[in-house]
């Protein structure tokens, strides 16, 4: 019975790799999926709702509580005044504050031979707050108010949607009817037939654009009149990929 036993699982050794090489040679010898892909792209334009602007005070004095004062009287009057103008608390956010001191300089005939060494001669404190506008009719004049009551530091305006989803969405159709159209093109052009789609993938939806007036500026006087502002259009763009397989 042992003799009968061992013959069998010698046997068995030889057949299984026969039947693990023959299963290779029949996996190795299948065709490929014959697959065609091609990447859509959609592109969507619309006007700006809102305005997003970042504007400060910043004040300097010898004493740090000095230039703290002056500078919390400036901004608690700006912030007092765009309430008034119906700006709501949510679109105000304080987005920077910073306290430095300043040092003194060498004179003007300072030749090197001896060290200098600075000294602290004042403070200049900073308070930066964002403002979303979401009435463009009204940046210029509110530009112009807040320079006039005392910022003196303005960065913008940028300009965005509120809601950027639909016209996202928009760019994402539009993506997908250029690939569909470009799938059916080369698909007819190289004489074969599309069979059903085999994967869809967004490549890449890239965020709206803002139009930006400038870099940070400065302003050392207040404007005669409102500022003019012109807010352009905003690119809304969407790339997909997509695959066929092609029909044998």
């Amino acid at each position: 019975m042992q003799m009968r036993l061992s013959a069998l699982l010698l046997a068995a050794a030889f057949v299984l790799p026969l039947a693990g090489a023959q299963g290779f040679a029949q996996t190795a010898s299948e065709p490929r999926e014959r697959l065609l892909s091609v990447t859509g792209e959609g592109v969507v334009r619309a006007r700006p709702d809102m305005a997003v602007i970042t504007l400060g005070v910043v004040s300097e004095a010898k004493d740090a509580g000095e230039a703290l004062a002056a500078n919390n009287e400036a901004m608690t009057t700006i912030l007092e005044a765009l309430r008034a103008e119906g700006m709501e608390s949510r679109d105000l956010q304080t987005s920077g504050f910073s306290v430095e001191p300043l040092y003194s300089q060498p004179p003007r005939d300072y030749d090197g031979s001896t060290p200098f060494t600075p000294q602290i001669v004042g403070y200049r404190i900073s308070n930066n707050i964002t403002l979303r506008i979401r009435d463009l009719a009204r940046v210029g004049e509110i530009l112009d108010q807040v320079v006039t009551l005392g910022a003196n530091s303005v960065s913008g305006p940028s300009f965005t949607v509120a809601d950027p989803t639909p016209l996202e969405d928009q760019a994402r159709r539009a993506a997908l009817r250029d690939a569909l159209r470009k799938g059916s093109l080369y698909a007819d052009a190289a004489g074969e037939t599309l069979g059903p789609i085999f994967r869809i993938d967004e490549a890449f939806a890239s965020p709206p654009q803002p139009y930006q007036m400038g870099a940070a500026m400065r302003m050392e006087a207040a404007a005669d009149s409102a500022v003019p502002i012109e807010g352009g259009e905003l690119t809304f763009q969407a790339h997909v990929s997509v695959s066929w397989s092609l029909a044998d």
